[in-house]
C-alpha cells in the first residue's frame, strides 16, 4: 500500500507517469476536450483541472531543460485573454516553483496534446481548462 499520495493519482495515472521518460509530455484536459485526441486516455471523472495538475506535480517535476514546460490553450478570438482557470493552473505551477504556463493557439495545443504520452481527462466542464 502506498501512503502520502494524492487520491487523484489512480493506478492507471501512476503507471503512465512512471512509464514516462525524458522529453515525454502529458496533457491534462477538461471535459470539453475532444475525446478522440491523444494516444492513451486516462479518465479522472469528477476531478478538477487544477487539482489534477497539483496531483501530477506532487510526484513529477516539470522539465527544466526547456524554456516553457507548460502550455495552456489560448482563448479563441482573444489570444490575450486570461480566463480564471489560467490563474488557478498558474498557482499550481507556482507552488512547485514553475513559471506560468505559456498560452498557445488552440490547434497548436491540440497538436502538442496529440503527441503527449497520455491525455488525462478530468470531469470538469470549464472552458480552456487544459494544460
Amino acid at each position: 500500500m502506498l501512503i502520502g499520495l494524492d487520491p487523484l493519482l489512480t493506478p492507471d495515472l501512476l503507471h503512465a507517469l512512471a512509464a514516462m521518460g525524458h522529453g515525454d509530455s502529458i496533457a491534462l484536459v477538461d471535459a470539453n476536450y475532444p475525446a478522440s485526441r491523444g494516444l492513451r486516455r486516462i479518465e479522472l471523472p469528477g476531478a478538477g483541472i487544477a487539482a489534477a495538475t497539483r496531483a501530477v506535480l506532487s510526484v513529477m517535476p516539470l522539465d527544466s531543460f526547456v524554456p516553457d514546460p507548460a502550455f495552456v490553450m489560448q482563448v479563441v478570438g482573444d489570444p490575450e485573454a486570461r480566463p480564471p482557470v489560467f490563474s488557478e493552473l498558474d498557482a499550481a505551477l507556482h507552488e512547485r516553483g514553475a513559471k506560468p504556463a505559456l498560452a498557445i493557439e488552440r490547434h497548436a495545443f491540440y497538436a502538442q496534446a496529440e503527441q503527449a504520452f497520455a491525455v488525462v481527462a478530468t470531469g470538469e466542464r470549464r472552458f480552456y481548462g487544459n494544460i
